[in-house]
């Protein structure tokens, strides 16, 4: 006869395995179910390998949902402070980074052993890998089918992460079952991704491959009842296929496919009432000019995408073409043709509907015993370690809240 667990986790990432610590410690019986044969890999891979496992300044601005409220509860009650207490506890270094984000010194497979080591405190029991064909609810509680015996428990928590790097085991699998339970989701598609552009709109571009510079980008409009604006301010990098960097994976999170994004490349600066300020004292080539502000190759680039020719003099441009260079500037309005989708993916948006669940607890709202935690709901951090602070968090609320 198989065994029965008082809580089942299917997924042993992040939130998995914070979950299965804090209901172990608690004294109840966990197994954690995974279908990989290696820990948390995504986990060991983020952060370059350091693990960018949490943000200070993370709060429910930083994350987008169609139910925005919704994470607050969580994310109040086990907040960057409570990892930072964990990590200092396990004596990990660490290190910030930029805006609030916490690396470790050493490597991510710290925290991964930080995190097993805190599951098997508790006694967290583990069957990996093994393969989840789906899940059942009886009277007696839930059955989870597999490739191997059955698995029998009181509660079931899912914690399977979302679509994003499907090279390292990102399934539907979360999905699948909030759907069998008649679950809303909100449509999923990849968040914190790389924009791709193509059409000869984008050809005097396609050069610039490898430039990296700070802008500020926007998308979306603040007008509107359901209205989604992204702002932010990092580096952008271009590649061959189009546009990366944080800033483009941030706001690729806010961008709506078909819409346009708003690039100012030199935010300290209005270019076009500087280039007409100096026209009656600088003779130089307008190419010389921006090269002093800006990579030259971009430079170049944002002349002949503009049709003007780099060694045009400055004071030969009529006031009208200055400021449609300025604007070229300072306002670039390009739209994507795509992303780079789940491949390149960090994140996945949507997920498990936030409003069929409980804040307080993460179970679901008419199926007792279900829970839904980190990824695969529909909440998603910006980059920086708030998708990390969204794992702990949702983990920790569900496993204090198993009975």
């Amino acid at each position: 006869m198989a065994k029965h667990y008082d809580v089942a986790i299917i997924g042993a990432g992040a939130a998995g395995m914070m979950c299965a610590a804090t209901a172990a410690q608690r004294g109840k019986r966990v197994l954690l179910v995974d279908h990989a044969g290696k820990l948390a890999e995504k986990i060991r891979i983020s952060g370059g390998g350091r693990c960018n496992f949490t943000n200070i300044n993370a709060g429910p601005q930083n994350f987008l949902s169609e139910n925005p409220h919704f994470c607050r509860s969580a994310l109040s009650r086990y907040t960057p402070q409570d990892f930072l207490a964990l990590v200092k506890k396990h004596r990990i270094a660490y290190h910030e980074k930029h805006r609030g984000q916490l690396f470790c010194d050493d490597s991510s497979e710290q925290i991964i052993a930080m995190l097993k080591a805190e599951c098997d405190a508790g006694g967290v029991q583990w069957r990996m890998p093994c393969k989840v064909a789906g899940v059942t609810k009886s009277t007696e509680g839930f059955r989870i089918d597999t490739d191997g015996e059955p698995i029998l428990a009181s509660n079931v928590v899912v914690a399977t992460g979302g679509l994003s790097i499907p090279k390292i085991g990102a399934t539907d699998l979360g999905y699948r079952i909030a759907k069998h339970f008649d679950l809303n989701i909100v449509e999923t598609r990849p968040g914190l991704v790389p924009l791709t552009f193509d059409g000869p709109s984008w050809q005097p571009f396609v050069p610039l491959a490898g430039i990296a510079l700070e802008v500020d980008v926007t998308t979306g409009s603040k007008k509107g009842k359901n209205a989604k604006y992204g702002y932010f301010r990092e580096d952008l990098l271009f590649t061959h296929r189009g546009l990366s960097g944080p800033a483009i994976l941030q706001i690729s999170s806010y961008w709506q496919p078909g819409t346009p994004i708003v690039l100012n490349l030199l935010p300290e600066m209005d270019v076009a009432e500087e280039l007409i300020g100096m026209k009656m004292s600088v003779k130089k080539q307008l190419g010389n000019i921006l090269s002093q502000w800006l990579p030259t190759r971009l430079a170049e680039g944002l002349l002949t995408g503009n049709g003007l020719m780099p060694d045009a003099r400055l004071p030969d441009m009529a006031d009208a073409k200055l400021r449609k260079l300025g604007d070229a500037i300072n306002r670039w309005a390009i739209v994507p043709t795509g992303s780079e989708g789940y491949k390149k993916a960090e994140v996945t948006l949507g997920g498990v509907d936030t409003r069929e669940l409980s804040q307080q607890t993460m179970m679901a709202n008419h199926v007792p015993g279900l829970y839904f935690i980190g990824e695969s709901v529909d909440v998603t951090g910006w980059l920086g370690g708030y998708n990390f602070q969204w794992a702990w968090a949702s983990g920790v609320a569900a496993g204090r809240a198993i009975e």
